[in-house]
């Protein structure tokens, strides 16, 4: 399959499916979006409001808004009116769910936002836990940029002083808090038997957050404010005749610093070097406590982290950490990519060989990113070589076996789309109350994937397709990613 073709595909999905289908689940009575559709497809209007599929789904319609816009801006073509209809769209589910965030998850007694609320809004499960406001910080970093709202800039960074005052020690970053930020069990994030007092889950995604809250900082709030951007202040001085913003440079090294925090902790404490893997579960001290092997979280972290180091933009931190995270991509190529797909976990040595739905829309991106990251650096490889007095042949055949693990990870992330695509999307079109009504049109019904399947490739009756963790995060990321490193605004027309 060619590039054009997967373009066409991916935003055929993101459009005709998980857009329409999350836009549907709004709840226009009560606020926010529905949370819970069962296998069945049968909605339950009266389920616990999450505050992470909130912020997922706030973090999904504003940047599915800014990816329609970035596709018009690009084309002349008769598409230009299919962009406008979809980012409008977007953007209303986008401020319905901000709206639903600040005026039900905020505590504003003690701070932060509740882990869920009932389905008109009141205080159900009132624990704080860091995971959820990173992705609050996220949702509302993403908002902002869609938007223009700043006073979702403003809530971001609060949440971002709070997780630094409120959840951290010396060593990295506590996890699981009561109402008042007293310590409690986490229980949310801790499982395999374990109970964890620190989790690689909730540190990879504190520096998702903050990648994303210093990227909207950068491009809203420079520190070198140039003399073209007079009349377009933001309220922080952005928009003054050119010159230096000590207080924007301050606000983006506030964040890029914890960023380096976290890579640090990532470095010494993550990231296992004899068995290039992640460890999961930790005490305090982040000594792991279990033997896992977490697939879907390295392939993950094999793209978020190289993202952040991207967005921080520090040489030293990027020469140290891109190193470890293609390893860990390599190794997840080598170990768990069986059947067209990705396995779950490994625990004590024994393969968990569920499909996973978040799993396998992470193996695709990173499957691409490593490819990409592949050939990127092959250039480079070349002069290094060059430098050091290696021949013409021993770089031919470095450059030779680059493009070998560069084409395996590209032919790797289409056929796990390619799986995904006949095995993970659920295309039962029911026609019954969620995924249908105002979209379906000739007769196509907008799907969601289907949670879990078997080792045999056949979905797990039991789980949900829309829950408190099942949400557009991942597939719908999944889709925008793949769009934008395809070049798919070119390929439409």
């Amino acid at each position: 399959m060619d590039k054009p073709e997967l373009s066409k595909e991916f935003y055929a999905h993101l459009t005709g499916d998980i857009i329409p289908f999350w836009a549907d689940l709004k709840d226009e009575e009560n606020g926010g979006f529905y949370g819970l559709v069962d296998y069945d497809h049968k909605l339950d209007k009266k389920a616990d409001k999450g505050c992470i599929l909130n912020s997922r789904i706030l973090w999904f319609f504003s940047t599915s808004k800014l990816l329609l816009e970035e596709l018009k801006a690009k084309t002349d073509s008769d598409r230009t009116a299919e962009y406008e209809r979809l980012a409008s769209l977007c953007a209303d589910r986008a401020k319905h769910a901000y709206e639903f965030l600040l005026k039900s998850f905020l505590d504003t007694a003690n701070g932060g936002v509740y882990w869920a609320v009932t389905y008109d809004g009141r205080p159900s499960d009132t624990l704080k836990h860091t995971y959820c406001h990173a992705f609050a910080i996220y949702a509302l970093a993403a908002y902002f940029d869609a938007s223009g709202e700043k006073k979702a800039f403003d809530l971001a960074m609060e949440l971002a002083d709070l997780i630094e005052s409120r959840c951290t020690d010396d060593v990295g970053y506590l996890e699981a808090f009561n109402r008042d930020f007293t310590p409690a069990a986490n229980d949310e994030l801790s499982e395999n038997g374990v109970m964890a007092d620190k989790t690689m889950n909730t540190l990879l995604h504190v520096f998702e957050a903050y990648t994303e809250l210093l990227r909207v900082i950068k491009k809203h709030f420079p520190a070198v404010v140039k003399p073209d951007t007079a009349g377009t202040d933001n309220g922080n001085g952005a928009g003054r005749k050119g010159g230096f913003s000590r207080e924007n440079a301050d606000m983006a090294e506030k964040i890029a610093n914890r960023m380096r925090f976290i890579l640090d902790i990532f470095a010494e404490k993550i990231y296992n070097p004899k068995l290039r893997r992640q460890e999961v579960f930790f005490d305090r001290d982040y000594n792991p406590i279990i033997d896992l092997h977490s697939y879907g979280h390295d392939i993950e972290t094999s793209w978020l982290m190289d993202r952040g180091l991207e967005v921080l933009a520090d040489i030293d931190y990027t020469n140290e950490i891109e190193p470890l995270t293609l390893s860990l991509a390599e190794r997840i190529y080598e170990r768990a990519y069986v059947q067209h797909s990705l396995l779950n976990e490994c625990e004590k040595g024994v393969d968990d060989k569920r499909r996973i739905w978040w799993v396998q829309a992470e193996t695709v991106i990173g499957f691409m990113h490593a490819s990409q990251k592949i050939q990127r650096k092959k250039a480079k490889v070349n002069m290094t070589m060059k430098a050091s007095g290696a021949s013409a042949v021993e770089r031919q055949q470095t450059a030779v076996e680059a493009e070998r693990r560069s084409a395996n990870f590209f032919m790797g992330m289409v056929d796990v789309w390619e799986f995904i695509r006949d095995k993970q999307i659920d295309r039962r079109n029911t026609g019954n109350e969620a995924g249908s009504g105002i979209f379906e049109t000739n007769g196509h019904i907008p799907a969601e994937w289907y949670s879990e399947l078997t080792g045999d490739f056949e979905p797990i009756t039991t789980k949900n397709l829309v829950d408190p963790w099942k949400c557009p995060y991942h597939n719908g990321r999944m889709c925008i990613e793949m769009i934008r490193r395809l070049n798919a605004a070119d390929n439409f027309e």
